[in-house]
């Protein structure tokens, strides 16, 4: 593919667009603090609108990147980073805002990662009183191919016609 200089056209709306991703982001942020919140409390039926909430921010925020990128591939340089600092030298009011997004990029990942450990530690509390409900029923626990336990149905015994 070949490169050459951005547009004006292109410069200004990668600038539209690194003010749009900024903004998103900020509110992605807003969302991960709510689902964290909602995770404290324990409180799972918001968790199912919040993850909804969160997927479309999420393919909102992959539009806005992958069309940013689309435009920026058009330069010779070598990372994204590097050509908006290098086409955006001039505007510190855009260079300061591309900042932005990286810093709440770097955020969003950081706390989404920390809400994914604390799903995680929900589930092996939920499954460790399944487990305590299973035993209480005098039901034998069984595993799957994983080790992960599993509940059992009311099946027949084996060698029961």
């Amino acid at each position: 593919m070949q490169t050459s200089a951005p547009t004006p056209a292109d410069i200004q709306r990668i600038a539209l667009l690194i003010e749009a991703e900024s903004l998103q982001l900020g509110e992605f942020l807003a969302l991960l603090d709510r689902e964290e919140a909602v995770l404290i409390k324990g409180d799972t039926d918001a968790l199912v609108a919040i993850a909804n909430e969160k997927n479309e921010r999420y393919r909102q925020l992959q539009r806005l990147s992958d069309e940013r990128g689309r435009l920026l591939g058009r330069s010779a340089h070598p990372t994204a980073d590097a050509a908006v600092r290098a086409i955006f030298s001039g505007l510190p009011r855009v260079l300061a805002r591309w900042d932005e997004v990286i810093e709440r990029a770097r955020n969003a990942r950081d706390r989404n990662a920390l809400n994914g450990k604390l799903i995680l530690e929900r589930m092996a509390g939920n499954q460790a009183a399944l487990s305590i409900l299973l035993s209480a029923a005098n039901h034998p626990q069984l595993y799957d191919a994983d080790g992960l336990s599993k509940p059992t149905g009311g099946g027949r015994i084996l060698g029961s016609a």
